[in-house]
């Protein structure tokens, strides 16, 4: 029988999941769009600031979900992480050129210096994020949850990066992002709306029961990388490493999409392009959790990754309105379909009682891997992309369609996970 969970729940899941991933987004999509329009940042920048990110966000992630689970209390660490998140977020009004340029010295310098303080200061803004959203949100999610319910909650969460990226896309039609002061209202309105969230939080989230662990904190750091753990939870495990190269083809094309969107098709209303199918995707995605509490991993799994690998193809041989929109449609919903169905395979195979501690694992699988090899595989791609002259001079790099065919290669790996599931009945 179904585990009912109550209006409390839902209203945390959704205000919580919506509020983290536009943060996110804002990070994952935009600050790339930041150092490349206001520091003439290369590939090489955008790749390292993601890489920098991905390692700070598993760190965080493995010590503080074992922290968590130590304390044996999620409200306090998301709570607070959250308006910590937003006062990082709120920080980066400072990166101007123009404050950076009577602080440190010349105009040129300052470019080279504002990619640098961004990358640092996103680690930052990383760490407590990951504190309160990978480690402390998704423990609590996986603890707030069962087998019976948790593909239709993971549907509300994996439907959430769409949602957001909704929201984001909307509101930044707003803004001139070519102007530092735009910057500086965007990161002011996304720095207090996450602080006040965290501050909510207090209030509407309801504490799982979680035991205290008494083993000492440093074998909770360890407890999800050491060889007895990974055999004890073999499914678990085999579905990480599926994940992995799942994320890594994201990864290779994500970082650069909005650049390739607005520089390379030249696609200056993109917004109002990519909005219907962001919401076309959501429903799907939401739709897709259920698909997977009927039917289970390799059913739900393969349709998603056959989706994605369309709407590859189509994103890789088109280049007007119409095609570009039915493949981000496309890639969108196969994007996040598969994120529902690692999600929750992943929080089925979690033994309870160590969801903290096995966030770590969770996170270097979804961040850190992907987020070092996949950017790196696009620069390698984008190597010896055209440039384009900018007005001051400088020139800019303009990706091209290959990050979606090396993209479409990598996830291809992933089929044989399903199809092995499938014959095993895992």
């Amino acid at each position: 029988m179904k585990t009912k969970l109550g209006v409390r729940f839902w209203l945390a899941l959704t205000i919580f999941s919506l509020m983290g991933q536009i943060a996110w987004v804002v990070e994952n999509m935009y600050f790339n769009v930041f150092i490349y329009k206001m520091f003439n940042a290369s590939a090489g920048d955008i790749s390292n600031m993601v890489m920098a990110s991905a390692i700070t966000a598993t760190l965080t992630t493995v010590f503080m979900g074992a922290l968590s689970d130590k304390i044996g209390k999620r409200k306090l660490f998301i709570c607070t992480g959250y308006i910590l998140w937003g006062i990082s977020i709120f920080s980066f009004v400072l990166l101007r050129e123009d404050i950076i340029s009577k602080t440190f010295g010349t105009t040129l310098t300052a470019a080279t210096i504002g990619v640098s303080l961004t990358i640092i200061l996103d680690c930052v803004m990383t760490f407590f994020g990951s504190t309160a959203n990978d480690a402390a949100f998704n423990a609590w999610l996986t603890d707030s949850t069962d087998q019976t319910n948790r593909g239709a909650a993971e549907g509300i969460n994996a439907m959430m990066p769409l949602v957001s990226i909704l929201v984001v896309f909307g509101g930044f039609m707003f803004f001139d992002l070519e102007k530092a002061s735009s910057w500086s209202l965007i990161f002011t309105i996304i720095g207090v709306l996450v602080t006040a969230i965290g501050i909510i939080g207090f209030f509407i989230i309801k504490e799982p029961s979680v035991t205290p662990v008494k083993e000492s904190y440093i074998k909770g750091i360890i407890y999800g990388f050491r060889p007895q753990t990974i055999k004890q939870n073999t499914k678990l495990y085999i579905s990480l490493l599926a994940f992995i190269i799942f994320n890594i083809s994201i990864q290779i094309f994500m970082p650069y999409l909005i650049i390739y969107y607005e520089v390379t098709l030249k696609m200056t209303d993109y917004v109002l392009i990519m909005a219907p199918a962001i919401i076309i995707a959501s429903v799907v995605t939401a739709f897709w959790g259920k698909v997977y509490d009927k039917k289970g991993f390799a059913f739900s799994g393969i349709i998603a990754v056959f989706t994605l690998i369309l709407g590859y193809i189509i994103l890789f041989f088109t280049t007007s309105t119409a095609p570009v929109f039915l493949g981000s449609l496309l890639m969108m919903s196969g994007y996040l379909a598969g994120m529902a169905v690692f999600g929750a395979v992943i929080r089925d195979n979690t033994p309870e009682g160590f969801s903290g501690r096995l966030q770590g694992v969770r996170i270097f699988s979804q961040v850190l891997i992907p987020g070092v090899v996949g950017p790196k595989i696009g620069e390698m791609v984008l190597k010896n992309a055209d440039r384009i002259t900018n007005n001051d001079g400088t020139q800019s790099f303009v990706p091209n369609q290959y990050i979606f065919l090396a993209a479409l290669i990598a996830v291809v790996l992933v089929i044989p996970f399903f199809i092995n599931r499938k014959r095993s009945k895992i």
